[in-house]
């Protein structure tokens, strides 16, 4: 096995792994709180799951040579894992918008859509920026949900989910617009590895708000 030697490359791939491993911490801590909203647990372990194994794969895209066949399969799952990452955003949203029912209804139209984006992914260039688009609709919807059930509804943990998602959508801008393409603090840093490291700010930050909603009890169901 040979690792990559371009300094870019090395810190995005470190980044991307220590992403893994706050994203397996945050995987485990929420299957802690499981008893208390087993629903709610559930959805949100998915999109830790998922982006547990986006990151590690990321790792090895950035930091290892591979053959063309398989850099190309390690990114088709990426994408695989990322838009299902995002469609748990949108379930996990309404199901503190709306409760249980409502969140079941969704599920399902956003596992479609995942797998409708993936395959537009797949036949048309530019994948990246179809994620994007992607992204920033989904995660807007999420935003002004967590908005109103932190302003309107004062619900537990709101706050931090909503600011969550806006670091979410920011490390997104930066990793899309590369407005800092390139920046050195002991390592050098391109767009995707500044990326990494803003996102994990945004994880701690859900993960804060998760915990918080969690233990002051359940999510209201409208049933």
């Amino acid at each position: 096995m040979q690792f990559v030697d371009i300094p870019t490359e090395q810190t995005t791939a470190v980044t991307d792994a220590l992403l893994a491993l706050l994203a397996l911490g945050g995987l485990v801590l929420l299957l802690r709180l499981r008893s208390r909203d087993p629903q709610k647990v559930t959805i949100w372990a998915a999109a830790f799951l998922c982006l547990l194994l986006a990151s590690a794969l990321g790792a090895v895209v950035h930091g290892v040579e591979t053959t063309d066949r398989v850099h190309r399969l390690l990114w088709l799952l990426i994408y695989l894992c990322l838009g299902l990452l995002v469609a748990c955003f949108v379930v996990g949203a309404a199901h503190d918008l709306r409760g249980e029912r409502v969140a079941r209804r969704v599920a399902p139209v956003m596992i479609v859509i995942a797998i409708l984006f993936f395959a537009i992914t797949q036949l048309i260039d530019g994948a990246f920026v179809m994620f994007v688009i992607y992204e920033a609709v989904a995660l807007s919807f999420a935003l002004l949900g967590y908005l109103w059930l932190s302003l309107i509804r004062q619900r537990p943990g709101a706050g931090l989910m909503t600011a969550g998602i806006l670091v979410t959508l920011t490390a997104a801008a930066i990793q899309a617009t590369r407005l800092v393409p390139q920046i050195s603090v002991v390592w050098t840093f391109d767009h995707n590895g500044l990326f990494h490291i803003v996102q994990m700010l945004g994880v701690v930050l859900i993960v804060l708000g998760l915990r918080a909603a969690m233990l002051h009890g359940p999510a209201d169901r409208r049933d």
